[in-house]
């Protein structure tokens, strides 16, 4: 049986213990990301005595609520011991006709018994970084492989200041046609710093930054929550650098996890690195098609 529990009255000791043994386990599913991302306004459906748990994050618009995934937070869905198509079934059946969408992202391990729209995802599971390494594209290896002049002038700092990394990230953010966008951007990049779990890395050349990279830390993932570029020194290759440092750091023991994208020249760049590709499914509704159904719920 699925209910509907409201924030205020989740019990976060068995949502905590459900999602770190789930098969499907996502970090952007603890409490602390989704209390940050989506400012605590999430509830949650949970399944007999949270046997399984699908968080619910929303939005409110002229007092009506609307499901839709935070910023920054691309996978949530259904967490489980084992993944179920019939319970996820349930579920997305419960959330379809009791809710109005806007976008729901499940997670990569989720599965339906009818299809829905699909995104991209890339992983590099947990391994020994040479055996990494060895999987690189030849063109990513090039890339690494720094000129004279720009090996001896450049030096990679993998703790940049997070007043820093704002401005440099206020400079160099694409994609962001609002201020309200970029202001939410950095609320929840200094919110994540403030609690040691998102560190910057940067790239300096002549004692000035040019690349950063974002890179959330939980106890089993490190994701790549951004990557900035100063255009005037794109062709230094310092965003291939400061990523292949970070993958260093971690991949032995976190899943490296670059969020994905569905720019064909971001996704080619990722692809460099020789990630595995994990889909995930989402619904998706536009503005005209929640009017449509306005008064169906």
């Amino acid at each position: 049986m699925i209910r509907l529990v409201k924030y205020s009255d989740i019990d976060f000791a068995k949502y905590n213990d459900c999602l770190m043994n789930a098969a499907q386990y996502k970090c952007y599913a603890e409490r602390t990301y989704l209390d940050i991302t989506a400012r605590k306004k999430w509830d949650l459906l949970v399944y007999n005595d949270y046997d399984a748990v699908m968080p619910l994050p929303y939005i409110k618009k002229m007092g009506i609520k609307f499901i839709v995934n935070p910023k920054l937070c691309q996978q949530l869905g259904v967490f489980s011991n084992s993944d179920s198509l019939e319970i996820n079934d349930q579920f997305l059946e419960f959330l379809e006709k009791k809710f109005r969408i806007w976008y729901y992202a499940f997670n990569d391990k989720n599965s339906f018994s009818r299809s829905l729209v699909q995104r991209k995802n890339f992983l590099i599971p947990k391994d020994l970084y040479a055996n990494i390494y060895k999987r690189y594209s030849p063109k990513r290896k090039r890339k690494l492989r720094l000129d004279q002049e720009v090996a001896e002038n450049a030096l990679v700092i993998e703790d940049i200041d997070f007043s820093d990394a704002a401005s440099f990230v206020k400079e160099n953010m694409l994609g962001v046609d609002k201020q309200k966008d970029l202001t939410e951007f950095l609320r929840i990049f200094e919110e994540f710093h403030r609690i040691d779990s998102l560190k910057f890395y940067g790239f300096m050349y002549h004692s000035k930054l040019v690349n950063l990279i974002a890179v959330h830390l939980s106890g089993s993932s490190a994701t790549l929550l951004g990557t900035f570029n100063d255009k005037n020194f794109v062709k230094l290759s310092g965003a291939s650098v400061l990523i292949d440092q970070a993958i260093k750091n971690y991949a032995e023991n976190r899943i490296f996890d670059f969020e994905g994208s569905e720019i064909p020249a971001v996704e080619e760049f990722f692809r460099g690195f020789r990630p595995q590709l994990h889909p995930y499914p989402v619904i998706q509704n536009s503005r005209k098609d929640l009017v449509i159904n306005f008064f169906r719920k």
